[in-house]
Order: structure tokens, then C-alpha cells, then sequence
């Protein structure tokens, strides 16, 4: 312990885990450590037994929920696009070899009370039942302008400048309705409330086009890919990659205390009496509450179900967007469903969540629309938590802090947030710019 390291990471959360990998092939000397006894943190699986005694107290659930070994509950469940920035940050660092993947059967938004599956392409938007005959060309032409977009040639943009035209003027440009509206913002281009409506246009353009790219990938029925036995493999994936580079891994080590020179940089970290020296410190909000202000909750339900989501085409695994609008709510709820065919339930049982930003002081209610979607469920858990930001200067203090997972059930704005915290603490961009096509490893999906 009595070492000295470039950087200690303090928790095994996804994105701890992530910037350990990231950082050890980089060549520093890293050393790992988290005050519980398994790897994930606030992002691990649970067992049904690990299940029942967090949020029940015993350790005895019924018998005929199956065998407890047999659940890998997610404690923060999130679906990757199959092209996205996760996916490349895998491959990129070779992790996909520790890991196996299976697509997500479908992606579904919620509309007037209905769910329909989310159209991606100008012939999906022909055949849906989300918009009238008129409406449908007016979403094909929009998709059409989309997929042809480049940013390199000019040629495409059809004289718009979209850093400067906003998402609004865009969409005005095709005449959609309100309704059309909501599922490309919120069920394609992913945002969670209605802000991106006055911003440049680029970004919501950039992520319809990785929507599309991650529906084409893989020709399944959604953009999304989903480990085998649940999101803790993911962690324990990047651990490995870490170990592989001379990472060194402390788990079950009580009462992490960071500590401090006298100009307020961090110098090392104390646990058992012992210290470690370390010029820098990575960690989960939990490490430095001090450094961290609070910037919301999420409320979200754990239901265990013996039948797959209704009206989703008999989907094992699916997400539904259920956008603010439709809700009279300020941000998005959202569902995510996986089942046996991913080995995180036994035979014949469903793992679905529904998980939304707590915008009032019974949070729980909150979930009642996304709830009304799932039908008869077995056995249902509610989990509150608060969301961190940090609100330290690293580059006074090297104090690197995560900020707290959101209520999105897709990983896109948890990988930016490890990406932006690599760059602040090496001064360097990870170059995700590989040839996914010659990437084979990854291809076992």
C-alpha cells in the first residue's frame, strides 16, 4: 500500500472502471480501490438474494421466482447503441473479448396513451401508425434531408447552416406536427427534454444519424446491443483491461480517505492506516461529498414479470420512450425490459424497470404511466437516489469526480461524461476512430 501511484480511482462504477482501463494502457500506474467487497458500485447486478435484501430486508425470496443465482438485476439499467460511443470505446480497447453481447429486440415510443415502435428511416415512417398519410411524406422527406446530411460537403445541407438553425427552425422547414416532433427529439435523437429545440440543429441531425447507423448494424429490431448476465460484466470487463496493464485492484477496503497537501492537491489516499501516494485521485461522488452539490433524483421501479411487455410485438427486450409532452412532465420517463434471452432472469421471467427524474415530493406516483404499460407483475421494488454533480476545479485540487448516473436507460451521456474526464485529466482525446468493420472481436453479437 505504502506506494506512489499517478492515480488512485476510488469505486468500481462503470465509469471508474472505464478510466481505469483507459488510463493504465495509457502506461500510468494506477491502483484501484472501493470500500465494498464487489465490483460496480452504484452500477452493479444483483442477485435475487442481493436483491431481496436491499430493498426488503430478508434474504428469503419466494421459491417460485426460480433460482437466485439465475438474476442479474442492473441497478442502473442502460441499453448501448450498437454504433455509439461505448461500443467504440469496447472495441478500441479490446474489452469486447471479456465480454458477449445480443441485440435488443425493439424500441418503442409512447404517443396519446399508445405505444408504437419507433420509425428510424424514411420506409419505417411510411408503414407507421404513429403519423397520417400527409404527415408520413413530410417525416420521410425530413429523414430523407437526415440520411443524406454530411457534414463535410456542403453539397448536402441544402443551404442551411445547422450551427446556427436551430433543431425548431429545421423541423418548421418539413411542416411536422408536434406529435412527430416529440418521437424524433426524444425516441431517435435521444434528448431528454424539450431544450434541444433552441440549439443548433447539428447535434439532434448527428444523433438521428447514430440511431440509424446502430439500427443498420446489427438489422435487428432496435439500435441497441445488451450484455449477457447484465451491465456488471462491463466493469469487471474494464477491470480486467486495467489488470492486464499493471493496474493494481483493492477491494473491501473500509473508510478511503483522500488526503490533502498543504496548497489543497490531493497526495494520497488512507485506508486501515495505511497510506498510498498518488498525484492524482478519480472517483465517484460518494469519496468527496464535500466537492459535489446535489442536482436532482431519480426514482425508479424494479419489476420481476412472467410475461413480456404488452403491445411490444412479444419483444424479450425493449425500451419506450415516454416523452415529457406526453406526460405533462418536465423531462422523459423510460422503460427498458430484458428477460432470460439475455441470462439476467430464469426461464420464463422478465426483468422490467421504469425510471424517470423525481420532479415532486412523492416520487414514486411519479412512475404510475410507465408502470400502467407493463401489465401483472410478480414482485416490485422502488429505489430513490440522488444525483451528483462535481463542483471542485481539478486543476487546483486533482480531484477528478464523476457525476451521478441519470434516468436515461442508454449509455450515451454516461460515456461522455468518462470521455470529458480522460481529456481534463491527461490533456488528450481518446481517439475512438477505429475500423468497427475489421473490429471481428466485437462482432459475436
Amino acid at each position: 500500500m505504502d506506494e506512489e501511484y499517478d492515480v488512485i480511482v476510488l469505486g468500481t462504477g462503470l465509469k471508474e472502471c472505464i478510466l481505469s482501463g483507459l488510463l493504465s494502457v495509457d502506461g500510468l500506474k494506477v491502483l484501484h480501490m472501493d470500500r465494498n467487497d464487489y465490483y460496480g458500485g452504484d452500477s452493479t447486478s444483483l442477485n435475487l438474494n442481493q436483491l431481496w435484501k436491499r430493498f426488503r430486508g430478508e434474504d428469503k425470496p419466494p421459491a417460485h421466482l426460480g433460482a437466485s443465482r439465475d438474476y442479474n438485476v442492473d441497478m442502473v439499467p442502460k441499453f448501448m447503441m450498437a454504433n455509439g460511443t461505448l461500443v467504440r470505446t469496447l472495441i478500441h480497447t479490446d474489452v469486447t473479448k471479456y465480454l458477449s453481447f445480443k441485440a435488443v429486440d425493439g424500441s418503442y415510443v409512447f404517443s396519446k396513451g399508445k405505444i408504437y415502435k419507433v420509425p428510424a428511416t424514411d420506409m419505417e415512417a411510411l408503414k407507421s401508425p404513429l403519423m397520417g398519410l400527409f404527415e408520413k411524406r413530410r417525416a420521410r422527406n425530413f429523414f430523407i434531408y437526415v440520411q443524406d446530411y454530411n457534414e463535410a460537403d456542403p453539397k448536402t445541407h441544402q443551404g442551411l447552416d445547422l450551427t446556427r438553425v436551430t433543431t425548431r427552425e429545421l423541423i418548421a422547414k418539413y411542416g411536422l406536427s408536434d406529435d412527430t416532433v416529440d418521437f424524433i427529439g426524444h425516441a431517435l435523437a435521444l434528448h431528454r427534454d424539450d431544450r434541444y429545440l433552441d440549439e443548433p440543429a447539428l447535434d439532434t441531425v448527428k444523433r438521428m444519424k447514430l440511431y440509424a447507423e446502430s439500427l443498420a448494424r446489427f438489422q435487428g429490431g432496435s439500435p441497441y446491443i445488451y450484455p449477457l448476465y447484465g451491465l456488471g460484466e462491463l466493469p469487471q470487463g474494464f477491470a480486467r483491461l486495467s489488470a492486464v496493464y499493471g493496474g493494481t485492484y483493492m477491494l473491501n477496503k473500509p473508510e478511503c480517505k483522500v488526503e490533502f497537501d498543504m496548497e489543497g492537491k490531493v497526495c494520497g489516499v488512507t485506508s486501515e492506516g495505511e497510506t498510498a501516494k498518488c498525484k492524482k485521485v478519480v472517483c465517484d461522488p460518494s469519496y468527496l461529498p464535500n466537492k459535489v452539490r446535489k442536482i436532482g433524483r431519480v426514482v425508479r421501479a424494479i419489476a420481476i414479470m412472467s410475461h413480456p411487455i404488452p403491445n411490444t410485438n412479444e419483444s424479450h427486450s425493449v425500451q419506450i420512450i415516454l416523452p415529457q409532452k406526453q406526460l405533462g412532465r418536465r423531462s422523459d420517463m423510460y422503460v427498458f425490459c430484458c428477460s432470460y434471452t439475455h441470462n439476467v432472469a430464469p426461464r420464463g421471467k422478465f426483468i422490467a424497470f421504469v425510471s424517470a427524474e423525481a420532479e415532486t415530493d412523492n416520487p414514486q406516483s411519479e412512475l404510475k404511466p410507465g408502470l400502467d404499460l407493463l401489465g401483472p407483475v410478480d414482485e416490485i421494488f422502488y429505489d430513490v437516489y440522488d444525483r451528483y454533480e462535481p463542483v471542485n476545479e481539478p486543476s487546483l485540487d486533482n480531484c477528478f469526480v464523476s457525476t451521478s448516473y441519470d434516468a436515461t436507460t442508454h449509455f450515451e451521456t454516461t460515456v461522455t461524461d468518462v470521455l470529458n474526464m480522460y481529456t481534463m485529466i491527461t490533456g488528450k482525446t481518446v481517439d475512438l476512430s477505429v475500423d468497427l468493420s475489421a473490429a471481428s472481436a466485437a462482432e459475436e453479437y
